[in-house]
């Protein structure tokens, strides 16, 4: 069965694992499936909801984003990649849809409850981050999706795609828009946690590998890495529940027998931080290296990211443009 398939990012930096073990390994293995047809929309409507004051940081990581992309992986050819705010239903659907939305529904929804609270916007909140989940419905059913891969913490925000596809279904008395199912990332494979250990990386807090990291900048941050605090000498007993270098081993470290005798020794003592620090460091730069040269050799030419840009939006705009005038004739407003 084909499937429709819609993910991306906001453009607010560049990518980091916690990208890539998150989202953009799934991308590829979705890629590789000629059953599948994928839009990654770089949404920047979306990061201007919190960045309209900064909008050089969203514009400048479009191309960043854009290069990380191709750098994993995805192919043009393959995976439709494009700039939200190019394609102009999308807004359109946007406010066919809040008709069909009440405030208390948006107050509601625990996503956007958790990320109020998370950027400290106390009264102050933007009534464009406020709406973005009817924002993202226009999103997801412009492009007819089936499916969509979210993180668990999403799932509220895909729910209320489902029940506005559902009541415009009902409403207008049609089957035009798609209630698309959830993609969770597979066990373990959600959220990685940041080198210091303290909260999910993110470019916010500082806490990330980057994709584009140089091999110096790695190393760096991988020996920076919060271990076992009680781990003073190294012939004590060390914990690996919550040992950042271990759980990035369990993720990136294809030798699971090797990772397992160093969780055994560690436990054990007589295995230095220090010694498990350099091994990892030599298992991501070995990751990422290919990556890296790959996007340093795609940053040549700028000019080339943008018109692939282009071409996306230009194909996902037709697309999304045979769905609202659907939408338009369901509702009874295409007049001419």
């Amino acid at each position: 069965m084909k499937k429709v398939i819609l993910t991306g990012d906001r453009p607010t930096g560049k990518l980091h694992l916690g990208h890539y073990v998150g989202s953009l390994q799934n991308r590829l293995k979705m890629q590789a499936d000629p059953n599948n047809h994928i839009f990654v929309m770089i949404a920047d409507q979306q990061a201007l909801t919190d960045n309209a004051k900064t909008p050089e940081k969203v514009q400048q990581s479009v191309t960043e984003v854009a290069l990380d992309y191709l750098a994993v992986g995805l192919d043009p050819e393959r995976t439709t990649i494009f700039i939200q705010s190019q394609i102009p239903q999308l807004p359109e659907l946007t406010m066919y849809y809040l008709n069909l939305v009440t405030m208390a529904r948006l107050q509601r929804n625990p996503t956007v409850k958790s990320e109020i609270q998370e950027k400290g916007f106390n009264e102050s909140i933007p009534a464009g981050f406020f709406m973005y989940p009817v924002s993202q419905a226009a999103d997801i059913t412009a492009f007819k999706a089936t499916h969509v891969p979210v993180g668990e913490d999403q799932r509220p925000m895909l729910e209320q795609t489902r029940e506005i596809a559902r009541d415009f279904n009902r409403i207008y008395g049609t089957e035009t828009l798609v209630e698309p199912d959830i993609i969770l990332p597979p066990k373990g494979h959600g959220r990685l946690v940041g080198v210091d250990g303290k909260g999910k990386m993110s470019k916010s807090l500082n806490n990330g590998i980057y994709l584009s990291d140089s091999e110096d900048e790695i190393q760096k941050k991988v020996m920076s890495m919060y271990t076992d605090p009680n781990h003073i000498r190294v012939e004590d007993p060390g914990q690996i529940e919550g040992n950042v270098v271990f759980t990035y081993l369990d993720v990136f470290d294809e030798d699971k027998e090797k990772v397992q005798e160093l969780k055994d020794h560690y436990r054990k003592g007589g295995l230095g931080d220090v010694k498990i620090k350099r091994y990892l460091n030599e298992v991501l730069q070995a990751r990422l290296k290919p990556i890296r040269e790959r996007r340093e050799e795609y940053a040549k030419d700028r000019d080339a990211v943008l018109e692939m840009l282009k071409s996306g939006s230009e194909k996902a705009e037709r697309v999304a443009a045979e769905t609202l005038a659907e939408v338009k004739a369901a509702m009874g407003i295409n007049y001419f």
